[in-house]
C-alpha cells in the first residue's frame, strides 16, 4: 500500500461492460490525467455489445468486484472506484448481496457499515437501504441510528470538517405529530439523538429528530453538513433531484474507501458517447482525497 506521502493507488472496475461503465471510467481517467495518483484496473475489458448485457458481462462484473475486494482488503490499492453493475443479472448467477455496499462489507469482514451518498448540495447516510417500506420501522433502532451517525461523523471529519453539523431525520410525516402519525420519533430517534449528543460532544453537532420535509432543504442551503436518513427513498429523492449528475455512493465503515458513481448501467444509452462522467470523476477525486493528507482547516 502506498503511504500518504506517495501517490495513492486507486483501483477501478468496469462494472457490467454492456452498460456505460467503460465509457465513464475512460472519460474520468482522461479528465484526471494530471492527478498524482496511480489508477489500476481490477480486470480486463471483454468483447460485448453496448446495451446488450449477457451472462458473460455479468460474470466479468462479479469477477472484477472479487478482485477489487481482495486488493482493497490486502492494501494493494488504497481505495477503489466501482462502475455500475446490473444487480438482477448478477443475482441470476448466484450473487447473494443486495448491492455493492453489502458485498464489500462482507468481503472486508466489516459488520458496522453504511451507504452514504454525497453530492455538491447534500450528503446523506442511510440507516436502512434495500428494504420494503413496511419493514423500515422494525429495522430502525437506536443502535443503528447511532452507528450510522458515528460513521457519517468520521467521514465528514475526514473530508476536512472538524465538527460536522449532522441532522437526524424523522421517519413519519411532521415527525409523527406528537404520536398521531407514529411514535418512532419519540421512542427511537429522540433517545438516539440524546445519546449521540453526549458521545459526540466536541466532535459533531447533532440535531434531531428533524422534520423530514424541511431538513433536506435546510441542508441544501447550508444549515447541515450531513443528514442521517431512516430509509432509502427519503434520502435519495432529494439527493437525486439536486445532485443527479455529481453524486457519489461511498461505503462507510470500510478500512479503505470504496466509492462509485450514483447511477446505474444505463444500458439504453451505452455506446452512444452521451453518458455524463461527472459522477465518476467526482468518485475518483473523493477516493484520492481520502488518501492524501488534508490541508489545515
Amino acid at each position: 500500500m502506498s503511504s500518504i506521502l506517495q501517490s495513492p493507488t486507486i483501483g477501478y472496475t468496469l462494472g457490467d461492460q454492456a452498460g456505460v461503465g467503460p465509457e465513464v471510467i475512460a472519460a474520468a481517467l482522461s479528465a484526471l490525467s494530471n492527478e498524482s495518483a496511480h489508477f489500476v484496473p481490477m480486470g480486463k475489458a471483454i468483447s460485448c455489445t453496448p446495451g446488450k448485457p449477457t451472462e458473460a458481462t455479468a460474470r466479468s462484473a462479479w469477477d472484477q468486484l472479487e478482485t477489487a475486494a481482495v486488493a482493497l482488503h490486502s492494501g494493494v490499492i488504497d481505495a477503489v472506484v466501482t462502475a455500475p453493475i446490473c444487480k438482477q443479472n448478477l443475482q441470476r448467477l448466484g450473487f447473494p448481496f443486495p448491492g455493492q455496499t453489502e458485498f464489500f462489507a462482507d468481503r472486508l469482514e466489516v459488520s458496522r457499515f453504511s451507504m452514504c451518498l454525497t453530492g455538491e448540495h447534500l450528503t446523506v447516510a442511510l440507516c436502512t437501504t434495500h428494504l420494503a417500506l413496511e419493514e423500515v420501522p422494525r429495522a430502525l433502532t437506536q443502535d443503528q441510528i447511532i452507528s450510522v451517525s458515528e460513521l457519517l461523523c468520521d467521514f465528514l471529519r475526514g473530508q476536512g470538517i472538524p465538527c460536522p453539523r449532522i441532522a437526524i431525520a424523522g421517519l413519519n410525516p411532521h415527525n409523527g405529530e406528537d404520536g398521531a402519525f407514529g411514535s418512532q420519533e419519540r421512542t427511537v430517534i429522540a433517545p438516539a439523538v440524546a445519546r449521540l449528543q453526549k458521545s459526540l460532544t466536541n466532535r459533531a453537532v447533532i440535531t434531531g429528530p428533524c422534520v423530514p420535509d424541511y431538513v433536506y432543504r435546510d441542508a441544501a442551503f447550508g444549515a447541515f453538513d450531513g443528514i442521517v436518513a431512516p430509509y432509502h427513498d427519503q434520502a435519495l429523492i432529494p439527493l437525486k433531484l439536486l445532485d443527479f449528475n455529481n453524486a457519489v455512493n461511498a461505503t462507510l465503515g470500510l478500512p479503505r474507501l470504496r466509492v462509485s458513481p450514483d447511477h446505474g448501467t444505463a444500458f439504453s444509452i451505452a455506446g452512444r458517447g452521451i453518458a455524463n462522467p461527472a459522477s465518476t470523476i467526482r468518485a475518483f477525486r473523493l477516493a484520492i482525497s481520502s488518501i492524501r493528507p488534508l490541508s489545515p482547516v
